[in-house]
């Protein structure tokens, strides 16, 4: 399990989808999860980042564990999702300031992400109102985006849920590219 997780912590990082300190990943383990450390370098885990953890209870470990983590547990009881990856996609954010909705312009995207939906919580980390409405949201659609914050994706493994994290990322890039040449919807020309 430390192999993946670093693999997908490394991979976040390296593609610019999070900061130094920023993100978390985890993976359903029953009732229990894996999640990753508060304040962990997703591009640098360790064992000790990996915190284990009562999905519905906390222990001992639940204090160490991401400040998202009452995200996580809501998509684990609310949805059937066994990994979970929140990310920063630098384009992604940007275009949640801008609508309720994003919809990709290129084929990729539109084909397996037709629609991600923004969310607009008061407060956008760690909040009981995203636990209450995200989960929902991720029956229905692969990712969404917390406004100005960030996106959560669920998926079958950490692998798919990176997946989804990457390719929002990537189709959100190609539409701000598309605006700023004049060819996207939401352009100035």
């Amino acid at each position: 399990m430390l192999k993946i997780f670093q693999q997908v912590g490394r991979d976040l990082f390296t593609a610019g989808l999070n900061n130094s300190h920023s993100g978390n990943l985890s993976a359903r383990l029953g009732d229990r999860l894996v999640i990753t450390r508060r304040g962990s370098m997703l591009a640098h885990l360790e064992e000790e980042d990996l915190i284990e953890t009562g999905l519905e209870k906390d222990d001992v470990n639940t204090p160490l564990a991401s400040t998202e983590i009452g995200v996580h547990r809501a998509i684990y009881l609310k949805t059937p999702a066994l990994a979970v990856v929140h990310a920063h996609p630098p384009h992604a954010v940007a275009l949640s300031l801008l609508g309720d909705e994003i919809v990709p312009v290129d084929a990729e995207g539109l084909y397996l992400l037709p629609r991600v939906p923004v969310l607009s919580p008061r407060q956008a980390i760690a909040s009981k109102e995203l636990e209450e409405t995200l989960p929902e949201v991720l029956r229905e659609y692969r990712a969404a985006v917390v406004r100005g914050h960030g996106s959560f994706a669920a998926g079958r493994t950490l692998e798919e849920a990176y997946k989804w994290t990457a390719s929002l990322q990537h189709s959100c890039r190609i539409l701000c590219i598309a605006r700023s040449l004049g060819r996207g919807p939401g352009s100035s020309k």
